[in-house]
Parts: structure tokens; C-alpha cells; sequence
């Protein structure tokens, strides 16, 4: 199992949290000596061919690198979906990183290729809405279940395999130029959030996110 370090837990207090953000920027350092490429402010929140959530024009965005086998994304799926939703102006990027094994991939690909059906939003939420282990025959199960085609987005899989695992390949040295080390780990705004946040610190991160961005 792997899972983000600098985890910002329930316990620790605001101003600890806060404290972790103020020095994590986004865009702002060059990469150290050896270090993968920072990647560039548009690349990162407006890759078209990345899913959205949520408000597609609101002023914020947060964007989620996320494992379908995760433990930490699957219980915090619902908590910033509410948030998302309650806030109404937040543009959640969705960002699949296959870090968990040869099983988080076909999920990636599959949920990806559904986008061909439109139908990445149900397909990432059947797979996240599960506490099982995933396999292939359980993923084609969830997906069938969510009303999907699954043997289109098997051939839509086939015929735009390169494209897809081009989009899984760019958010996997995003995440690596951002110095992400697993699963869950978020931009919000212009801030870096390596880690789990509560509904509380999700919503007082994006208040402070456009705080930043009023005081540009």
C-alpha cells in the first residue's frame, strides 16, 4: 500500500495545516538537480482530454491524482464530492495515477475509456464506491452495473489505447515534477496537498485559494 507522505490528518490543528501550505506553492521552484521536470500551470488544470467534476467554469480548481485500489481516495471520495457540491464553484480535474499495481492500470484505461461513451463520471465512481480489492472480472462487473458498455469501451480501449496511456503517462510525470509520492495527492488552487484533508480543511484550503488568487 502506498500512500502520501505529509499526510494532513483530522488531528492536526488548522494552523499546522496552513503551515504546510503557505511553503507549498505550486509553479513556483525549479526542480532540483535530477529532479522530474515541473510541470507548467496549463498542463496541469487545462488538459482537455483530463475529466472534470463539479462546476467546469469555477473560479478554483482542485485537482486530484488518485488510485482506483487507493484506501485513502476511496474514503475520501465522498467527503470532497460534497464539498465540491456544496461550494458550487469549484472545478474538480480528475487525475488517474495507476500507482498500485498491473490491476490500478486496467482500471485507469477502462474508466478512461469510457470517456468515449461519456461515461468516465459514472465509471470512476463505480470503482471508487467499492471497499473490495478490484480484478478484471469484478472491474467489467462494476462497470456493467453503472450502465456502461463494457465491450465498446473495450474496443474504444483498443482503437485509442495510445492516447490513453499518453494522458496516463502525463499525469504520471506531473505528479512526479509536483514531488507527489502517493495516492491521494491535490492541487487546490495554488496550493500543493500531499494527502488526505477533512470536508473542514478541503473547505477553509479553497477559501484561502481564493484569497490567494484575489491578492494576485
Amino acid at each position: 500500500m502506498q500512500k502520501s507522505i505529509d499526510r494532513v490528518g483530522s488531528t492536526h490543528s488548522r494552523r499546522r495545516m496552513l503551515g504546510l501550505l503557505a511553503g507549498a506553492s505550486v509553479f513556483a521552484a525549479a526542480p532540483g538537480a535530477g529532479a522530474a521536470e515541473e510541470p507548467d500551470e496549463a498542463s496541469v488544470l487545462r488538459d482537455p482530454d483530463i475529466p472534470v467534476a463539479g462546476n467546469v467554469d469555477g473560479d478554483i480548481a482542485i485537482v486530484e491524482w488518485f488510485d482506483y485500489q487507493c484506501p485513502y481516495c476511496r474514503r475520501l471520495e465522498p467527503e470532497l464530492r460534497q464539498v465540491v457540491q456544496d461550494d458550487g464553484k469549484v472545478r474538480l480535474v480528475l487525475k488517474d495515477w495507476p500507482i498500485l499495481g498491473p490491476v490500478s492500470v486496467v482500471a485507469a484505461r477502462m474508466a478512461l475509456a469510457c470517456k468515449f461513451q461519456d461515461k468516465y463520471l459514472q465509471a470512476h465512481d463505480a470503482m471508487m464506491g467499492v471497499a473490495s480489492k478490484l480484478t478484471e472480472p469484478r472491474i467489467d462487473e462494476l462497470l456493467a452495473g453503472a450502465g456502461i458498455d463494457v465491450d465498446r469501451a473495450k474496443r474504444d480501449l483498443k482503437d485509442k489505447a495510445d492516447s490513453i496511456d499518453a494522458l496516463l503517462k502525463r499525469n504520471h510525470a506531473q505528479a512526479e515534477g509536483l514531488g507527489f509520492r502517493g495516492t491521494p495527492s491535490f492541487i487546490v488552487g495554488k496550493f500543493r496537498v500531499p494527502g488526505v484533508l477533512t470536508m473542514d480543511q478541503f473547505t477553509q484550503v479553497i477559501s484561502d485559494a481564493r484569497k490567494a488568487k484575489a491578492g494576485k
